[in-house]
């Protein structure tokens, strides 16, 4: 409704303005024709004014004003002013018939002025029904809007509900799991514990495999420290003849594991300390001065001579460190933890077992596919060669055997042909 009455303000307003412009002309009787460009100029700046004041109180335009009402209002009244002019000068000298047009012309201006209202009125009506129809409108779409929000806050307030219920659920479930883990931990200790022969081969699998994890970067820092590789795996066992030149890696197998299993005792040992946590080095830290410590620091220092220790680090630090009796947390020394981890559960496993026992083959002994088992087997495999006595040799022993009640773990060893049978 705003919007209705400003029009209108603005009408009565410039019909003011018109009025007291007109009284300011009328003073006085002209004498000579008034000049033409000055009235219009006047009149043309009251109607930029005005449409400006118009123009701001629409701010779209598809909205109705009475811009074009307005427009009209200020065209009549110029032709009325001109009228006016044409009946004051009519009076001097007297002539009675442009009286008479002027007169006409001044009515009938006046009455397009009261159609102009008419219609200014007309539309003001209608523009407030519309007006009003829109508001109506918007009034339902707002009320069908606001239910639709309500019924969405009832539904999210389900879903939260929901939402709790899930997570404590879920909660609940990952409880279980965390239970579940450490029943199949147990079990799995227990099954070692009661020498499940499945649980033994895993041992005896991880301990080569750990063996073979170690020398690789045992290998890689002696490349990188500057050490001839070749006269290396010389110094561990001379003359060996290997097919290939990358086959050297296991004359470093060998030596790890001749000084792991040194001194193997068939002795009990406690293995659940080292059962109860998936990383050995969390063993170490529970317990820095028990057994298995013990067993580390021996085989490290046993393992890594000084001055491999000091062209690796450049420095004892390290070996100092550990023969001290603590441990570094450094990647080396935690992959050696690694190994020494499944080498004293083999350990243990083979003592709480009575008749138990560690066998080694030589160098030079006859390849037996009884007891031993070549570890390059899948590229040149031995065991093909029954009937064939002699043609092969054992060149290293890369791990020994092992007899565990009435199960046989073969020893797993590099072999080489023979020039001659015998």
């Amino acid at each position: 409704m705003e919007d209705t009455i400003k029009p209108t303000s603005n009408i009565s307003e410039i019909v003011s303005r018109f009025a007291k412009v007109c009284k300011f002309r009328s003073i006085g009787v002209f004498t000579e024709t008034p000049n033409q460009d000055i009235c219009n100029d006047d009149v043309s700046n009251d109607v930029k004014e005005c449409v400006e004041v118009c123009s701001t109180n629409s701010s779209r335009s598809d909205i109705w004003t009475g811009h074009d009402e307005i427009l009209k209002v200020f065209e009549i009244l110029s032709e009325l002013k001109m009228a006016y002019v044409q009946l004051q000068q009519a009076h001097l000298p007297y002539d009675s018939e442009k009286i008479r047009v002027a007169d006409e012309l001044v009515f009938a201006n006046l009455d397009g002025l009261c159609k102009v209202r008419r219609a200014f009125k007309e539309n003001q009506f209608k523009y407030s029904n519309s007006l009003s129809a829109c508001l109506t409108v918007l009034r339902g779409e707002i009320k069908v809007q606001e239910r639709l929000l309500e019924r969405l806050k009832s539904q999210a307030k389900k879903k939260d509900v929901e939402i709790t219920g899930l997570k404590g659920e879920l909660c609940d479930l990952e409880g279980k799991n965390r239970l579940l883990v450490e029943e199949i931990k147990c079990r799995k200790r227990e099954a070692i514990k009661r020498m499940n022969l499945a649980c033994v081969d895993n041992v005896v699998n991880e301990v080569a495999r750990s063996i073979h994890d170690f020398a690789k970067p045992l290998i890689a820092l002696m490349k990188a420290s500057g050490w001839d590789l070749d006269k290396a795996a010389n110094s561990i066992q001379d003359s060996v003849v290997y097919s290939v030149r990358s086959h050297k890696k296991y004359a470093f197998e060998a030596y790890i594991s001749r000084r792991m299993f040194n001194g193997f005792s068939l002795k009990s040992q406690n293995i659940d300390q080292v059962l109860r946590f998936n990383d050995p080095v969390d063993v170490l830290i529970d317990d820095p001065n028990g057994s298995f410590a013990e067993f580390c620091r021996t085989k490290y220092l046993l393992i890594v001579h000084p001055r491999i220790e000091a062209s690796f680090f450049g420095n004892l630090d390290q070996r100092n460190f550990v023969s001290s009796g603590r441990h570094p947390m450094t990647p080396f020394y935690q992959l050696f933890v690694k190994m020494a981890r499944w080498v004293w559960l083999l350990q243990g496993i083979a003592a709480s077992q009575p008749e138990s026992e560690m066998f080694i083959v030589n160098r030079g002994s006859e390849f037996s596919d009884s007891y031993m088992e070549n570890i390059e087997g899948g590229k040149d495999d031995v065991r093909s060669l029954d009937g064939q006595k002699g043609r092969y040799k054992v060149e290293l022993m890369v791990m020994p055997g092992f007899r565990i009640e009435e199960r046989l773990f073969k020893a797993r060893v590099y072999v080489s042909k023979l020039s001659t049978t015998s």
